[in-house]
């Protein structure tokens, strides 16, 4: 009998979960939606649910030992709880707990994009760097950090680079004005095109290929989209100057077209400073369960030591 683990990974439109080996082979994959309008109660039971099926579809070989489970916005990991998300509607929801006693396994619990930091790290593109930044632009804007190979979690706060002002007049979920997340996040590029030309669009990846296509107003987007993403990324090179800064999350997939006006108007606001080499993450969406995985299997770890001293 293989031992696996159960690793979810919640996102503010999406759950993606995954049964995940030891040395990180994906066996089974499910992704339901978040239905995070229905309130956090229903968003609680399709995750328990995603769990559920996955583990009833394992064959007799297979056996759970743990699930991981990562969510957006603001996490104490420390206590297993998500303190807040716009994205979701977290408010204080002490999810690893509940979910410990529910199922009865131990619960690895973390931050979905400091999950994916840590995945890219051990798995993807950051591997051999010691200070670098994973930064996932998705719904919305945020950053895992590492730092002398550990990661820096800010009792929960830090990497929110998605609310620093991007000087922009525009207002975010947060309820702040000019985050960043709210003119570079994939979702905002989307929400910004079809504000100023009046066209739906089917997310920013189709704003993506009209800017390929010469679409001034989607040029313009765009580029504002990279100014944020440049001032962002900057206050991490003053700050911490990483060796490298991965970029993941759906914005992502655009490879060159983001990454080449990203690194120049990184040079910029970097001047004097080192700029970090800017690479591609290589996990693309499932860094986070990935991610979510190699804290379940931290969880199992740490709850068979635990045992082994108790007995």
């Amino acid at each position: 009998m293989s031992d696996v683990v159960v690793a979810v990974d919640v996102g503010g439109t999406v759950i993606k979960s995954a049964v995940v080996t030891e040395d990180a082979q994906v066996l089974a994959r499910l992704r339901v939606p978040t239905s995070a309008a229905l309130g956090t109660e229903v968003v609680y039971n399709n995750i328990v649910e995603s769990i559920e099926t996955l583990r009833d579809q394992l064959d007799e070989q297979s056996h759970v030992v743990a699930v991981g489970v990562v969510v957006t916005g603001i996490v104490d990991e420390k206590s297993g709880s998500a303190i807040h998300s716009e994205n979701v509607g977290w408010n204080n929801i002490a999810l690893r707990p509940m979910l410990a006693k529910h199922l009865g396994l131990p619960v690895g619990f973390g931050h979905d994009v400091r999950a994916g930091a840590l995945a890219e790290g051990r798995l993807g593109a950051a591997r051999g760097y010691d200070d670098y930044v994973f930064v996932a632009i998705g719904t919305g804007v945020s950053a895992g950090v590492i730092v002398a190979g550990k990661m820096v979690t800010g009792g929960g706060y830090a990497g929110e680079i998605g609310h620093v002002n991007s000087g922009r007049d525009v207002l975010c979920a947060c309820g702040g004005n000019g985050c960043v997340e709210a003119v570079a996040s994939a979702s905002a590029v989307a929400r910004r095109y079809s504000e100023l030309t009046g066209e739906d669009v089917d997310g920013a990846k189709e704003v993506a290929e009209r800017v390929q296509a010469g679409d001034a107003d989607a040029m313009a987007v765009w580029a504002d989209a990279v100014d944020g993403l440049a001032t962002a990324i900057a206050w991490t090179g003053g700050v911490i100057s990483p060796q490298a800064v991965v970029v993941g999350g759906g914005m992502a997939s655009a490879g060159e077209l983001l990454l080449a006006p990203l690194r120049e108007q990184l040079a910029i606001k970097l001047n004097i400073l080192r700029a970090p080499e800017l690479v591609q993450a290589q996990l693309g969406d499932e860094a986070g369960c990935l991610g979510s995985a190699l804290l379940a299997w931290e969880a199992f770890e740490s709850d068979s030591d635990g045992r082994e001293d108790e007995a």
